[in-house]
């Protein structure tokens, strides 16, 4: 499954790990769960893994673009994780989509994105 979710912090926290190439259909399951924890919890915590990640077809590139409309506002703050260079610049790119914090760290510091997420 190229989108895995995992809960942490009683479902305050979302890990998201995307890998390989995404689709349009690989969005519908991943919406309606973190749409469910922000009805749950409010504003969430994300950390984005997308080691392994190697892009978008133009279904999955729209439904991220509709995504990151939606929810302006529900994520607090997010570490990005990746594994090549034109990861970073996502990072950048993300910003005008959400009020989040946004920090990208290489996959060797996956431990420091962690450490960042959870501070106050």
């Amino acid at each position: 499954m190229p989108i895995q979710l995992k809960e942490e912090d009683d479902g305050k926290s979302l890990v998201i790990h995307v890998s390989g190439k995404l689709a349009k259909t690989d969005y519908p399951d991943f919406v309606s769960e973190f749409e469910r924890l922000v009805r749950q919890h409010g504003k969430l915590r994300v950390l984005f893994d997308m080691t392994g990640l190697q892009g978008w077809d133009v279904g999955a590139a729209w439904e991220d673009t509709k995504f990151g409309i939606k929810h302006f506002a529900d994520i607090e703050r997010m570490a990005m994780v990746g594994d090549r260079k034109w990861q970073h610049g996502m990072a950048v790119l993300f910003k005008p989509f959400t009020k989040a914090t946004i920090r990208y760290f290489d996959q060797p510091d996956a431990a420091e994105a962690r450490k960042w997420l959870d501070e106050a």
